[in-house]
């Protein structure tokens, strides 16, 4: 999926989450984030930390690529 800004981000991750039947209570509890924090993810806050996002893309099993336009 092409990833444009942080609100898709924040819905993909939720996505995920959902899929894989996890609260954000859950996921806090794993991972020592707080729930504001995941909820601010979710909800495409622009202002959350990209190192913690990173962290919680790979708790849910995700990868992040990046790669120049055109190039596969």
């Amino acid at each position: 999926m092409k990833i444009t800004d942080i609100k898709d981000l924040g819905e993909l991750i939720k996505k995920r989450r959902k899929d894989l039947g996890y609260t954000q209570a859950d996921i806090s509890d794993y991972t020592g984030l707080s729930i504001s924090f995941i909820s601010d993810v979710e909800h495409g806050k622009e202002t959350v930390e990209l190192g913690k996002v990173l962290r919680l893309v790979n708790i849910l099993g995700m990868d992040c690529i990046i790669q120049v336009r055109g190039e596969s």
